[in-house]
This record gives C-alpha cells, sequence and structure tokens, in this order.
C-alpha cells in the first residue's frame, strides 16, 4: 500500500472517529443524563404506568446496548490508526497476508480478512 492510500485510509479513520466521538456523546446523554420523568416527559411526582416504565427500561437498556457497539468501534479505529503508524495497516493479522481493498473501504478498521474473519466468527 503506498503513502497515499494509506494517508486516505487515516483520514477516512480519523472522520469516522470524530463521527463516532459524537454519537458515543449523545448516547451516553440520552441513556444516562435523564432520570425517568425526564425521559418520559412526566415532570409530576405521579407513579407512572408499569407499561411506560417497562418501555423506558426497554429502551434505556438498548441505548447502553448501541453505545457499547459504538465504544467497541472506537477502539478498533484507535488500533487501526495504530497499524497505520506501525505499518502494519492492511495486513490480516492471522494469516499475514494483504486484506483486499475493497474490505477496508467499507471496514477501515478491521484487523482479518474475509476468509480468517469467518472462520474466527465460527470458532467463537
Amino acid at each position: 500500500m503506498n503513502h497515499t492510500e494509506m494517508e486516505n485510509f487515516r483520514q477516512h479513520l480519523l472522520t469516522l472517529q470524530h463521527r463516532l466521538n459524537g454519537d458515543v456523546s449523545h448516547l451516553t446523554d440520552e441513556a444516562l443524563s435523564h432520570n425517568q420523568k425526564e425521559s418520559s416527559g412526566n415532570l409530576s411526582s405521579m407513579p407512572i404506568h408499569m407499561a411506560d416504565i417497562g418501555s423506558d427500561n426497554f429502551e434505556q437498556e438498548f441505548t447502553l446496548s448501541l453505545l457499547g457497539k459504538e465504544e467497541q468501534v472506537l477502539e478498533e479505529v484507535a488500533h487501526a490508526m495504530d497499524r497505520i503508524q506501525e505499518g502494519t495497516f492492511g495486513t490480516c493479522e492471522e494469516c499475514q497476508r494483504p486484506i483486499p481493498r475493497a474490505r477496508l473501504q467499507i471496514l477501515p478498521y478491521t484487523r482479518f480478512c474475509v476468509d480468517c474473519a469467518r472462520k474466527l466468527e465460527q470458532r467463537s
């Protein structure tokens, strides 16, 4: 991979990282900053219907799940940036062969080629 391609991937990763940081910040605010009354729009001290509480809990758990996934991708992006600095970006960590450009364009933070990713997924 030449220097220009590597720089393009680095810029793509930086853009992705910036977007994900905004998403994580928003999801964190949404999931953790609002108490149940505020998130439901109910500012009175009267109890909420049980179904509303269940819906609120589901939404909070769903948001926390999304937050966890976004944080995992942010970690992968950081590792990809490290691999760019080390000069190992674009090489499969399992088989040491080059990862196809098409895969890197879709998942610029990937550490594995398609074949190795499938094998690792089957093992899990």
